[in-house]
């Protein structure tokens, strides 16, 4: 059902952009505007990791490290490939994945999320990561990003330029009114489906650590913090917001994400439907003591 949501409103985006170009050059002005989407998505299909990892200032884990054989162990799990691991020094809790496909994933915490949560809730944010992978996401995602962010683009184009025709394409107030509703049009419909991928990827990443109480534990933890923290990175460019597992700085109206109650909720009902007790020490991700501290993963740190 999610899957079928996605593909609907990714077509509804696609056709916005289309309906822009047209607004602005006629049927000309939708050719253009459908190639220039399949170019800028056939780029991003092959760099979007390298861009976000290098906006990130990303580092790649050593596979001795605790932290890494965390993700091995939730990636096997999961029986997926094992992605790149990636470490951000940045004192901002918050977790993301990036990459076109399982083959090619990878993941990033921030030192701040480390030091933050306990091993479990760590597992439980890393599983939620890997969900993303596995449900392929990662390119859904960067694919809306991109052609909404193209609809912003010429849209901000089409205040200078307005292209038109006999048949009154061009017109000035239909060209006005799409440049200024095309972006609050494509901005919905992309939260729509972030928000959709992000309960798919609660539910997968639960059931990957098999602990939905420590991933609630660690996202009211995250969302309380992401608040006060400073992104230097989400601060200077916006887009990046919908990457992480929580977002920083934006209001409930428009974030790309649901609730974090809501999502809370809902891994609290998942966590009464695996008939799981309360205390979290019981579940299979569990450390040796009970709340053990992330400090133990450290990400350099090796056995």
């Amino acid at each position: 059902m999610n899957g079928m949501k996605t593909v609907m409103l990714l077509s509804a985006l696609t056709a916005l952009f289309m309906a822009l170009g047209y607004s602005l050059g006629g049927g000309g002005g939708a050719v253009i505007a459908l190639l220039v989407a399949a170019g800028m998505n056939l780029f991003t299909f092959w760099n979007a990791d390298r861009i976000v990892l290098s906006m990130h200032h990303a580092r790649e884990v050593d596979p001795n490290s605790d932290f890494y054989k965390l993700v091995a162990d939730l990636a096997a799990r999961a029986r997926l490939p094992m992605p790149r691991v990636y470490i951000i020094d940045q004192p901002h809790p918050n977790a993301f994945a990036t990459g076109r496909n399982p083959q090619n994933a990878a993941v990033a915490a921030t030192t701040g999320l480390l030091s933050m949560l306990s091993r479990d809730e760590v597992a439980g944010v890393m599983a939620h990561e890997l969900a993303h992978v596995k449900n392929r996401d990662t390119l859904i995602m960067t694919m809306v990003a991109t052609i909404a962010g193209a609809i912003s683009m010429l849209a901000n184009f089409g205040l200078f330029f307005r292209g038109g025709n006999d048949n009154g394409h061009g017109n000035m107030l239909a060209g006005l009114l799409a440049v200024i509703v095309a972006p609050f049009a494509a901005m919905i419909v992309q939260m729509a489906i972030s928000r959709t991928r992000e309960y798919g990827a609660d539910r997968g990443g639960a059931q990957i650590s098999g602990n939905p109480r420590a991933l609630a534990s660690a996202l009211a933890k995250i969302s309380g913090q992401a608040e006060r923290i400073p992104n230097p990175v989400a601060d200077h460019n916006p887009a990046a917001a919908q990457l992480y597992i929580v977002p920083a700085h934006v209001s409930a109206l428009f974030s790309t994400h649901p609730a974090t109650q809501s999502r809370i909720a809902a891994l609290e009902e998942m966590a009464v439907e695996m008939g799981q007790a309360a205390r979290a020490s019981a579940a299979p991700m569990a450390a040796p003591r009970a709340r053990r501290r992330a400090s133990a993963l450290d990400p350099l740190r090796r056995d």
